[in-house]
Formats: structure tokens, sequence, C-alpha cells
């Protein structure tokens, strides 16, 4: 068995007490401003809501001359082409405004007016996010920069329908009218 090596025992060196009594202090000075960093705002202040002012808000007028604009000619099926393309990238690019707007219709009401039939007001919400950037490529495209759009609420489109088994094999039997002959003969659970 291997002897073991001696422990090596501590020694401790104490300072003469003449050293400490040559400490020098420095002046202590204070600040009137936390030295840390300044927090993140959350964008709501009490404070500000409490001295908030009526402010008055000016519109500002736009005005867009459209006299120097080009005005050509479009066709609904032009319109529709280009609505289908832009349905198809938002299907890859937002599947959720996709969903929104893949009820809208677009029409051509007259020569420069399009109207837009939209189900509902939270679907609007989800066409506006796209509208401008769809209407800014179609007018490009289509070299009409005088195009006006109209938004009509489609009531139809929102109206959503319970499908059952009966009202199934009711638009079959418009289809085969034999169907129902069999459905006397055989007497079929259609519940």
């Amino acid at each position: 068995m291997p002897e073991k090596a001696p422990e090596k025992k501590e020694t401790k060196i104490e300072q003469p007490p003449a050293a400490l009594e040559k400490v020098e202090t420095a002046p202590l000075t204070k600040t009137s401003k936390p030295l840390s960093r300044p927090g993140i705002s959350s964008g709501f202040s009490i404070n500000s809501f409490l001295t908030k002012e009526d402010k008055v808000e000016t519109a500002e007028n736009v005005v867009l001359k459209n006299e120097n604009l080009p005005q050509n000619h479009f066709t609904d099926t032009d319109l529709q082409m280009e609505w289908k393309i832009m349905l198809k990238q938002l299907q890859i690019k937002d599947n959720f405004v996709f969903n929104a707007v893949k009820t809208f219709k677009l029409e051509k009401a007259e020569e420069h007016k399009i109207k837009v039939l939209f189900p509902s007001d939270s679907a609007k919400v989800e066409f506006d996010k796209i509208s401008g950037e769809f209407f800014n490529h179609f007018k490009r495209k289509i070299q009409n920069h005088i195009i006006e759009v109209e938004y009509v609420r489609d009531v139809e489109n929102l109206k959503i329908e319970v499908v059952t088994k009966r009202k199934i094999f009711e638009k079959l039997i418009e289809k085969n009218p034999l169907l129902k002959d069999l459905d006397d003969l055989m007497k079929f659970d259609l519940t």
C-alpha cells in the first residue's frame, strides 16, 4: 500500500495594524437619475392619459389629377384572371386572409368601375389588407388609373346551408328520378 503524503498546513500571515490606518476615502457622489438603462415603454402612459388634451384632427384632402393618367379599356375577363392569380398567391402566402376573401366576387360594373361583393364586415377587413396591393397592380397592368371601386354587401354569399343526408339524396333524385323508386322499395334510412 502506498503511503500517504503528509498534509501541508496552511499558514496565515497577519498584516501589521499600521497598514489599516492609512485608508483613503473617496468622496461619494449622488446621481439624480438611475444608472440603469431606461425600461421599454409599453406605449401606454397613465400620466399622458390623465393630461390628455383634445386634439382637433384635420383631414387632408389629397387631390389626384386623373387627366394625364392612362385610361385604357379592360374587360371582366381581365379582372377575373387577375383576381384568380391573386387568390393563388394568397393561398401560398397567407392562408388566413385567403380563406376570408375567397368568396368575394369582383365584377366590372361600368367602364371605369369595379363592384366588389363581400359577405361580411370581418371578411372586408381582411380584404382591405390586400385591396390596395391588388388594385394598384391591376391598374398598372391594364394601364387604367381612373378605376373606382364600389363595395356592396352580398347577403347570399354569407348564407351557410346545413346539408343533411336527406338533402343530398333529394338533390340526387333531381338528377336521377329512379332513385325515388329505389328509396320507396328499399326504405333507406336518411336521418
